[in-house]
């Protein structure tokens, strides 16, 4: 089998997903466009450089429909000889793209892929589409369906989490994130966006609150208790399925779970001979991916098992790993992971997550891959492991390995 290289990641900043937000008039497509060109440009891609792009976005409605991977493709840089394929695996898309792609690689099928995804949420809003999972009440109440931010709190209901500790987690995040930006550890990977004169609209994230403290963070009111308690009462419905516990604990907030924001990432991944003959080296090897489904009610577990799974898969231990970079879609998910690892925070998200920075859903995966293999350049780490909870109940892992 051929293995799969990581040659060049970037991104764009993430812009505060409402319409104050600055990539508010920035369609998914324009963000799309700006990392594929990025990629390009920095790697002088020429013609068919590439079998295919393989682009997740999740909420595939309006101007995020009709494959918007290859409208990208036709209005970027790169060459119209190049398909493009959209993907959705909500929350992990853009992981699961790089996955899909360094797979494909491995499997002989094309010497090299772009992969990564994009969400506009300031444009195209959260769970616009419609789907069944959510509003056909003959699946909904099948699966004992509850909304994620319900999930997030049954996880802290279940493993004992307080409020407390996923403030301080939300606090840490923030102070992690502006460490990053002021040490400009993010520069390598980060491509402006720019207006259609070249002058920039955004050049940083623009999320991030490091001023917040647990002073601000208490303040805040519980984002999913009305929802549990009151109308519709989902937290009945949650306990139906977990009689076990007594009551439901409503933990999170807007400052401890993830930032609704805007922007796009790729990858560029291909085989060792295909960067020879391109004259480009890599920078990692995709050591391994994995996914698996999970408990759709609770919905958020996926880290653990799948993290299981990758490491039971590939011969490795959870001490085998560097660095972690878990999407901190709610503060519970990571206080689960590290709680079920014994991992030493120091190495979970060392430069901020999606608390801090926000979570575009279908770019998050690409952006949180590029975010460790900087980090492991920058510490002179060996191995990284990402992951991601995913909606419905699913996980999805990559773990790299410097070459």
């Amino acid at each position: 089998m051929t293995d799969a290289y990581i040659f060049d990641a970037v991104r764009t900043p993430r812009g505060k997903g409402r319409k104050d937000g600055s990539l508010h008039e920035v369609t998914a497509l324009r963000l799309s466009t700006t990392a594929l060109d990025a990629l390009k440009a920095r790697n002088a891609l020429d013609g068919h450089a590439v079998e295919d792009v393989i682009w997740g976005n999740v909420t595939q409605v309006g101007e995020q429909g009709a494959c918007l991977a290859r409208t990208a493709v036709l209005t970027s840089e790169l060459d119209e000889s190049i398909p493009g394929v959209s993907i959705n695996r909500f929350c992990a898309s853009g992981l699961e793209a790089v996955n899909m792609a360094a797979n494909q690689v491995r499997g002989g099928a094309g010497g090299a892929y772009i992969a990564g995804g994009v969400e506009s949420m300031s444009r195209v809003p959260m769970g616009s589409d419609g789907g069944a999972i959510a509003a056909d009440p003959s699946v909904a109440m099948k699966m004992y369906f509850v909304p994620q931010g319900i999930g997030a709190d049954i996880i802290a209901t279940e493993y004992g989490f307080t409020r407390d500790q996923a403030d301080e987690l939300a606090v840490e995040s923030q102070k992690r994130a502006k460490a990053a930006w002021d040490d400009r550890r993010f520069t390598k990977s980060v491509v402006p966006v720019r207006d259609v004169n070249g002058l920039t609209i955004l050049d940083r994230d623009e999320h991030m609150r490091p001023e917040t403290d647990m002073q601000s963070l208490g303040a805040l009111k519980p984002s999913f208790k009305d929802q549990g308690e009151v109308m519709p009462g989902f937290d009945k419905v949650a306990m139906l399925k977990y009689p076990h516990l007594e009551r439901i604990e409503h933990i999170h907030h807007a400052g401890n779970s993830s930032g609704i924001v805007d922007g796009a990432a790729a990858v560029l991944i291909g085989s060792k001979e295909w960067g020879e003959a391109n004259g480009l080296t890599p920078r990692a090897r995709i050591r391994a991916t994995a996914k698996i489904g999970t408990d759709p009610t609770i919905m958020l577990t996926g880290p653990v098992p799948v993290t299981q799974k990758i490491l039971r898969e590939s011969g490795m231990e959870i001490g085998d790993i560097d660095l972690f970079e878990v999407n901190e879609a709610f503060a519970a998910v990571v206080m689960r992971f590290m709680q079920a690892f014994e991992v030493d925070p120091a190495k979970v998200n060392v430069n901020g997550g999606a608390i801090a920075m926000g979570h575009p859903l279908g770019a998050t995966g690409a952006m949180i891959l590029g975010t460790l293999l900087d980090e492991m350049e920058r510490s002179d780490r060996e191995t990284g492991l990402a992951t991601l909870c995913i909606g419905s109940g699913m996980g999805a892992a990559t773990i790299i390995e410097r070459v």
